[in-house]
C-alpha cells in the first residue's frame, strides 16, 4: 500500500494507506498517538485540551465516530475532514476512512489527532456500596479512585484450594457496571492437592509443588490392584506414567500436563483411594477413585528419612493430620484441584480497568498471566502491582484532579444503593425450598465436569444450558434464612453464589469461543496425535475482554449477550512455538 508504516513500542503498528488507517494491537495513550501521527504528517503537535472527554487511557481507540458515521471534523487549518469508521475493538482492526479534497495521505493522518471519544463504558468510578457483615448496615463510601484487590474466583467450582470466603462479587459488580472481564476461562488446576473424599468437604488442601522434586507419581497398571495396599503392589506392576510419557521432564512437567494426565489415569479406572460418587457427562451416577500416588520411598532410600523430613517435614505432618495416614510409611494420595484463576478484570498497563478511576490488582485482574500461572508468579504480581505500579499510576491519575465532588444524594449513588437494597430484599423474599449451598454445589459439579481440565464444544454448550436453568431456579427457589439487619452468612452466600452463577456462564462462553488448547485451557477437539495441547496462534493470539450483556447472560438474544473485544498479543522479540515435554 502507498503511504508509510509507523512503529512504536507502546502503540504498535499503524499502517497508513492512501484511503484508510488501520489500528491494531494495544493503543493505550491517545496523546502519544497524536504526537506520533502529527510528527509523521509534518504538523505541529497540538496542545492537549484539558476539557476533552477522552480520559487519556483506553483499551483501544473506541471513539464515538466509530459508532455513528460519517462525522464531520475540522483540522488545525480549518479544512473540513469527513471520518467514517467500523470495527473498533472487534474481530477486525479498526478502520478509519478519511476524505479531504486535495490533501495527501500523510497529511490526512492529522484527522486522527481529533479523535476524542468516551471510554467504552462511559462510566466513572467514584465509590462503593458495601454491607457491614456484622450489623447488616448498608454503607456508602465515596472516593476519587477505587482499587479492587479482592482475589480470585476459584470457588465458582465450589471445591477449590481457596478459603471459603473467596468470591467474585466485587469484580463481578464492577463487570456488570461496565468493566471488561479478561480471559475468564483461564483456570489453574494444581496437580498436588489432597483428593476429594466425600460430599462432606467444603474445600480442598494444596500440598506444595516442591513435593514433585523428589516424589514419584504412579498408579497401578491393572485396575484390579487399585484397592490394594500400595506397599503390596510390586514395582513391575506400577505405572510411573509421567516418567513414561514425558521422559525428558518426568514428574516435573508443567502443572496443566500433570493434572490432565492424573485425570486420564483415573478415567481409565486406575485411580486410587476411596470410591467417590460422581455424575458423568450423560447425567448418570457412578463411583470413581480420584487419586494417584506420590511416593517418597525411593527418595528416602536415596537420601535417608531424616533428609526427607528436613525438606518436607511440615508438609508430611499436614498430610498426616488431614488424612490420618503416615506418608513416611504409605505413599501420599494426590489429585488436581482448582487453585488459581488467571482471568479477571481487564486492566491497562496502569492497572486501570475500562471504568475510569477503577483500578484492579492481584488475582482479581487478568494481567501478567496467560493460560498458565508459573510458580511464584502470583506473589510476583502482588509485589509488582502493589509496590511498583499502583503507587505511581494512581498518583498520575489523581494529579488530574481536583475532581467534581460527589455526595450521597447524587442520583447515581442513590440508584446504586437502591439496587443493593432491592437485591437483598429479593433474596430474603423468595423463600424457596433449596439452600444456597445446594445451588453452589450443583454449579461446581457443572463447572468441574464441563469447564474443568478438559473441555469440548458439546460439553460447554450443555453447561451453558444447565447454568441458565440453574440461574432461573435459583432466583425462584432459593431459601435464605434470617434477616438483613444482622449477621447473616446465608445472605452473604446467596449474593456470592448469584454472581458465581453468572460468572460460570461467562467462563463457559469464553471457553467455547476459544477453539484451541493452550495451558490450562484444553479443548478435546484441539490436540495433537499423541493427545497434547494444540494451539492455534493464528486465530487466538489475543486477550478476550468481555463486556457484560445488556440484559444479563441468560438471554438467548444475541444483542443482549456478552460482547467480545479482542486485544491482540503482538510479540516482537520472541517467536511463538509449540512446546514439547517428551
Amino acid at each position: 500500500d502507498a503511504g508509510c508504516r509507523l512503529e512504536h513500542e507502546d502503540v504498535g503498528a499503524l499502517p497508513i494507506c492512501d484511503a484508510e488507517v488501520r489500528l491494531t494491537g494495544m493503543v493505550t495513550d491517545r496523546d502519544l498517538v497524536i504526537e506520533i501521527l502529527a510528527q509523521e504528517a509534518g504538523m505541529p503537535i497540538p496542545e492537549r485540551d484539558p476539557q476533552a472527554p477522552w480520559p487519556g487511557r483506553v483499551p483501544q481507540p473506541a471513539p464515538a465516530v466509530m459508532s455513528r458515521a460519517p462525522v464531520s471534523l475540522t483540522d488545525a487549518s480549518g479544512q473540513p475532514v469527513t471520518v467514517t469508521g467500523r470495527g473498533a475493538f472487534s474481530d477486525e482492526p479498526a478502520v478509519v476512512r478519511m476524505a479531504r479534497p486535495g490533501r495527501d495521505a500523510a497529511r490526512d493522518t492529522w484527522a486522527l489527532s481529533w479523535w476524542a471519544g468516551p471510554w467504552p463504558t462511559g462510566t466513572d468510578e467514584r465509590g462503593i456500596i458495601a454491607r457491614d457483615m456484622v450489623t447488616g448496615e448498608i454503607e456508602t463510601h465515596l472516593a476519587d479512585v477505587v482499587v479492587l484487590a479482592s482475589g480470585g474466583y476459584g470457588n465458582v467450582f465450589f471445591l477449590s484450594t481457596n478459603a471459603m470466603g473467596c468470591n467474585v462479587t466485587a469484580a463481578w459488580r464492577a463487570h456488570r457496571k461496565g468493566a471488561y472481564f479478561g480471559n475468564p476461562c483461564y483456570t489453574q488446576i494444581h496437580p498436588t492437592c489432597i483428593p476429594v473424599s466425600g460430599d462432606h468437604q467444603s474445600k480442598l488442601t494444596l500440598m506444595s509443588e516442591s513435593l514433585r522434586n523428589d516424589g514419584r507419581i504412579w498408579v497401578p497398571k491393572r485396575a484390579e490392584d487399585c484397592d490394594k495396599d500400595p506397599r503390596e503392589i510390586p514395582e513391575e506392576d506400577r505405572d510411573y506414567y509421567l516418567e513414561r510419557i514425558y521422559p525428558a521432564f518426568g514428574n516435573l512437567v508443567p502443572r496443566d500436563i500433570a493434572s490432565r494426565q492424573a485425570k486420564n489415569m483415573c478415567d481409565e479406572g486406575r485411580g486410587v483411594g476411596p470410591l467417590v460418587d460422581e455424575v458423568d457427562e450423560h447425567g448418570n451416577k457412578r463411583q470413581m477413585r480420584r487419586g494417584v500416588y506420590l511416593d517418597f520411598t525411593a527418595a528416602m532410600e536415596r537420601m535417608g528419612e531424616a533428609a526427607v523430613k528436613e525438606k518436607y517435614g511440615n508438609l508430611f505432618d499436614m498430610y498426616a493430620r488431614i488424612t490420618g495416614e503416615d506418608p513416611y510409611k504409605t505413599p501420599m494420595r494426590i489429585y488436581p484441584a482448582v487453585h488459581y484463576t488467571m482471568g479477571g478484570l481487564w486492566v491497562d498497563y496502569d492497572l486501570q480497568t475500562s471504568i475510569t478511576g477503577l483500578y484492579c490488582t492481584g488475582e482479581a485482574n487478568f494481567s501478567d498471566h496467560g493460560a498458565n500461572r508459573l510458580g511464584a508468579s502470583s506473589l510476583m504480581q502482588c509485589l509488582a502491582d502493589g509496590y511498583f505500579v499502583l503507587p505511581n499510576t494512581i498518583r498520575n491519575y489523581l494529579a488530574e484532579g481536583p475532581f467534581e465532588k460527589v455526595d450521597e444524594n447524587d442520583p447515581a449513588v442513590v440508584e446504586a444503593r437502591r439496587s443493593v437494597e432491592e437485591r437483598i430484599n429479593k433474596f430474603l423474599s423468595i423463600n424457596g425450598t433449596r439452600t444456597v449451598d445446594s445451588f453452589h454445589k450443583e454449579l461446581g459439579r457443572i463447572m468441574w465436569e464441563y469447564c474443568g481440565m478438559e473441555r469440548s464444544e458439546a460439553g460447554l454448550t450443555k453447561a451453558i444450558g444447565l447454568i441458565r436453568e440453574l440461574k432461573k431456579e435459583f432466583w425462584s427457589n432459593v431459601k435464605v434464612l434470617g434477616a438483613a439487619d444482622t449477621l447473616n452468612q446465608s445472605l452473604e452466600k446467596a449474593g456470592r453464589v448469584a454472581d458465581f452463577i453468572e460468572l460460570g456462564e461467562l467462563m463457559c462462553i469464553d471457553a467455547l469461543h476459544r477453539r484451541e488448547s493452550c495451558g490450562g485451557h484444553f479443548r478435546a477437539e484441539s490436540q495433537t496425535e499423541d493427545g497434547e495441547a494444540l494451539r492455534h496462534d493464528d486465530e487466538f493470539a489475543y486477550v478476550a475482554a468481555w463486556e457484560y450483556g445488556q440484559d444479563g447472560l441468560v438471554s438467548e438474544d444475541a444483542a443482549n449477550s456478552p460482547v467480545l473485544h479482542k486485544e491482540d498479543l503482538v510479540y516482537k522479540f520472541i517467536e511463538l512455538k509449540q512446546r514439547s515435554y517428551k
